[in-house]
């Protein structure tokens, strides 16, 4: 991260700025320190509206005429809300002289906070949300958007492209367990942390927004013809690869597809529901890739968790590279962006997804 640009943080519809993020992470969020991730810890971002709208959260008043709001977290995020022995909690409610009420390990449930006044209950909320998008983003993704690179010229494609390079190029780390499942060749637009089946179906309906206000007025009514030629690789050394991928465009040659990524990764950035990392989308097609090393085929993606992985052995693509440079892996016709779930299969031998938009 560059210091004099730190990323910009959307939480509740309200932009902060955040030096050294990861490091305020690893030492405020964490069940084991009674630390929390709290609101003084952020700037507002250039730009952005430093008020507090009346309107942010809801608030009723209680026949003892006291200020309590009631609002959904996943139970993931319980322990560090809480804190080491409860001090997080006790803490927060001192601070902002309310009430907090978390439901019990393992139990479902809203979480309660009650004050004498609507500053003190906002001012807690907004903590708590910031305590969640903190330990979020430590997080491995559950879900991504993708857009499906699978008709049966791509297919053709990259199996040609894998019969190849393990025929003719044998370098270094270059072995058929790196290679991409050809029934989960995909686009990738974003990943996302959705820790509940709450936040599974809220992420669908604001994908069904996404669709009406940003989707369609860009794309309109007609597919997209999309073309994978040539591959790319994502670090600066070509003799050390971790990822290999294909190289997407409109056919037509128009910036359409970049819009459209950029634009859905904003509507979510916006709405609290991913972290948006860079100023654009890397459209990408995954061909081959070291954390698919030695997976066996019962698992799904062909895909092994970074937790069980013992090494990330890279591999050697300068020949691929030189070789496949203007490659034709083939053309998708493109009407549907999937919400999907990472790890899964489904009968299609595709992912199993939460929410698919049509245009």
């Amino acid at each position: 991260m560059d210091v004099m640009k730190p990323d910009l943080y959307w939480i509740d519809r309200r932009c902060y700025r955040v030096p050294y993020l990861d490091q305020a992470i690893d030492k405020d969020v964490n069940e084991e320190n009674d630390e929390s991730f709290m609101a003084d810890d952020l700037e507002y971002g250039d730009g952005c509206d430093n008020s507090e709208p009346a309107e942010l959260y809801e608030l009723e008043t209680t026949e003892a005429g006291r200020v309590r709001t009631t609002f959904h977290v996943a139970s993931t995020f319980f322990p560090f809300i809480v804190g080491a022995k409860g001090t997080t909690r006790r803490r927060l409610e001192n601070e902002t002289k309310t009430q907090i009420r978390i439901p019990r390990q393992n139990q479902k449930g809203s979480i309660v906070i009650t004050g004498e006044s609507a500053n003190g209950v906002r001012a807690a909320r907004r903590r708590i949300n910031l305590i969640v998008s903190g330990a979020r983003l430590k997080q491995s993704f559950t879900h991504f958007f993708t857009i499906p690179m699978t008709s049966p010229n791509i297919r053709e494609g990259f199996l040609k492209f894998k019969e190849i390079v393990l025929d003719c190029h044998n370098a270094r780390g270059i072995e058929p367990s790196i290679f991409q499942n050809p029934d989960k060749l995909h686009l990738t637009l974003a990943t996302m942390v959705l820790s509940d089946e709450v936040e599974r179906n809220h992420a669908a309906q604001v994908l069904q927004k996404c669709n009406e206000e940003v989707v369609r007025p860009i794309v309109g009514y007609d597919p997209l013809k999309l073309r994978m030629r040539g591959v790319e690789y994502m670090n600066d050394d070509p003799a050390e690869v971790d990822v290999l991928f294909g190289k997407v465009e409109v056919v037509d040659g128009s910036p359409i597809l970049q819009s459209l990524a950029d634009g859905i990764v904003d509507y979510f950035s916006s709405a609290g529901l991913l972290q948006k990392q860079y100023s654009q989308v890397k459209l990408h097609v995954t061909l081959m890739n070291t954390l698919f090393r030695h997976s066996s085929e019962d698992t799904p993606e062909c895909e092994v968790p970074k937790n069980k992985l013992k090494s990330r052995e890279t591999f050697n693509a300068t020949e691929i590279l030189k070789a496949f440079e203007d490659f034709e892996f083939g053309v998708q016709v493109v009407n549907t962006i999937h919400l999907s779930q990472r790890y899964t299969t489904s009968s299609s031998g595709y992912y199993k997804s939460t929410a698919v938009i049509e245009f």
